[in-house]
């Protein structure tokens, strides 16, 4: 079966209406469907109001990537979820066109270490799928997986290391973020007493 590459893939989809996510992946084919589903429900990232439920999907996408099986299993109901391709096709294309300025493709594709990205992608999902108050919660997660989604998409590791940086910056920032807030909790119970 011929690979779809990211770019292929955007230009055969179009710009206008809703499709489900079976369909969209039926698109991008067998090869790569943990990369085009992790890349698609990444995206929803940027697009208020589904993010946290559709995380939960990339979570069971990353655990079965990191338990080594070929294919993923997702539930009959996250495939029936209609997603409006106008908005998650610019992401993606934005994606892609920051990826090819940043550092253009040269030489044959090479294999991702799935098992490894596998981990990496559950632990950055969950993550995601934390309903939490923060600026950018959302968007810095998203952006992380957006990037392992098309590592994995092209066979190429450049965006998986993209990818990793950005998900040690989100543990990071919700680390001292909690922190934060159970300073300022405990200085406020000191002030109470």
């Amino acid at each position: 079966m011929k690979r779809t590459n990211l770019f292929e893939l955007l230009e055969s989809l179009p710009s206008q209406g809703a499709f489900t996510l079976r369909e969209l992946l039926d698109k991008g084919g067998s090869e790569h469907i943990y990369g085009l589903g992790i890349a698609l429900l990444a995206a929803t990232a940027f697009i208020p109001g589904v993010t946290n439920v559709l995380a939960l999907g990339i979570v069971g996408l990353g655990l079965q990537m990191a338990a080594g099986r070929a294919y993923p299993w997702l539930p009959a109901s996250l495939l029936r979820v209609r997603l409006h391709l106008g908005r998650l096709k610019g992401v993606l294309a934005k994606a892609a066109g920051f990826l090819e300025r940043l550092a253009p493709r040269r030489g044959e594709p090479r294999p991702v270490p799935r098992r490894a990205l596998g981990f990496l992608v559950t632990w950055t999902a969950l993550m995601l799928a934390l309903p939490l108050p923060l600026p950018f919660s959302n968007l810095l997660p998203g952006a992380a997986l957006l990037f392992m989604g098309i590592a994995l998409l092209e066979d190429w590791p450049f965006p998986a290391w993209i990818g990793l940086a950005g998900s040690l910056g989100t543990t990071i920032y919700f680390a001292f973020s909690f922190d934060m807030v159970l300073k300022t909790f405990k200085a406020l119970w000191h002030l109470r007493h």
